[in-house]
């Protein structure tokens, strides 16, 4: 299975997290190249930088010369993904997102989503809602106070505080829980064993399904 994964964000420490995560889950013939959008802001956080970012996305996949099976769009807006699919009709193309939620519906029960920050908290409540998710939505968890930290170092600086959050919503009664947001690829493999219900990686979602669904 061959996949182009796009980080709609520019931040080249978040891009090498969500590669990270999609190498672990590769198996014996995969190949799976991850880039960077072409341009547009480090982190997503509203309309605008989504808008910046699509742009960025399109060029980025118009300059990647080699065929690919699929596209893993890999930030929680699934930025670009519908002008993606009008681009590229013949591939299918799947936003973390919609792979994280999807997972969750398919785990059953009231789930929990934990991000880093509190501003970024409302766009996830809002994606629940268009995937079909909200209503078993118990809470959106996030650390108190502002962002602090680069976004690609939000994994390792907050792993013990983002942990925590998901004990919490754990023991609040979620079945399983989504960690929102492309710079925290690959921290479920760091917090599963401590947590008693799934932890969801978006990014290895999309690569499972995209896995399942292809000839």
């Amino acid at each position: 299975m061959r996949l182009l994964i796009v980080n709609p964000n520019t931040s080249a420490g978040v891009t090498a997290r969500i590669d990270a995560a999609a190498q672990s889950v590769a198996q014996p013939g995969d190949h799976f190249v991850t880039i960077s959008a072409a341009f547009g802001p480090p982190l997503i956080v509203d309309k605008n930088d989504a808008e910046q970012a699509t742009e960025g996305v399109l060029k980025a996949i118009a300059d990647y010369d080699e065929t690919v099976d699929g596209i893993v769009l890999a930030s929680f807006g699934d930025t670009g993904a519908a002008r993606v699919r009008a681009a590229y009709p013949h591939l299918p193309v799947v936003g973390i997102a919609e792979a994280a939620f999807r997972e969750v519906r398919r785990i059953g029960g009231p789930f929990a989503i934990v991000t880093f920050a509190a501003e970024v908290a409302g766009p996830l409540v809002e994606k629940a809602a268009e995937h079909g998710a909200a209503a078993e939505l118990i809470r959106v968890a996030s650390p108190p106070g502002p962002l602090l930290h680069a976004a690609a170092d939000v994994a390792d600086k907050m792993c013990a505080e983002l942990r925590d959050l998901c004990l919490e919503c754990a023991s609040e009664g979620a079945q399983s829980i989504v960690l929102g947001g492309g710079p925290l690829a690959g921290l479920a493999g760091r917090v599963s064993s401590e947590c008693p219900v799934a932890i969801v990686d978006g990014t290895q979602a999309a690569i499972a399904q995209l896995r399942a669904s292809l000839p």
